[in-house]
């Protein structure tokens, strides 16, 4: 009885704590850019979220997987109750194809690493593509690989 009574204490107590924190519910983890034209340049999409805890949501940093990968993020706590932002850009330039990026935010929650996610798929510009076929049809003209 005394066990029981004591796990029952302990897993009351760690409710309370968790209870306590800050916890940011976004509206969503991945965002689908869909088609872009390498043509049109840097494309973004701003993941918003709500600190629904009872303590002030911090960030204290956004890393992303790849260089061509530029968030922005909200440097001021976020009392309970507010919402933050974090702007991520994608710069198409010499990246045709799909792609997947990885957002991690470091933060003061429980779960202290969140991952947001891009995806897409790059249009190559046209002109590089010509360009590229041709230097590709001279090498073979040439015997070249």
């Amino acid at each position: 009885m005394k066990k029981y009574l004591l796990l029952s204490s302990l897993l009351l107590a760690s409710i309370l704590l968790m209870a306590q924190k800050p916890i940011a519910k976004f509206e969503k983890h991945t965002h689908d850019f869909g088609s872009i034209q390498e043509t049109n340049g840097k494309t973004s999409y701003n993941f918003e979220f709500k600190n629904i805890g009872k303590k002030d949501f911090l960030i204290t940093e956004v890393k992303s997987s790849c260089g061509c990968t530029a968030p922005k993020w909200s440097k001021k706590p976020i009392p309970p109750g507010g919402t933050g932002s974090i702007l991520v850009s994608y710069d198409p330039k010499n990246r045709p194809g799909p792609f997947t990026k990885t957002i991690t935010i470091s933060n003061n929650s429980e779960e202290s690493k969140l991952l947001l996610y891009i995806k897409g798929d790059v249009i190559p510009d046209p002109k590089k593509v010509k360009k590229h076929l041709e230097n590709k049809v001279k090498k073979q003209s040439k015997g070249e690989k």
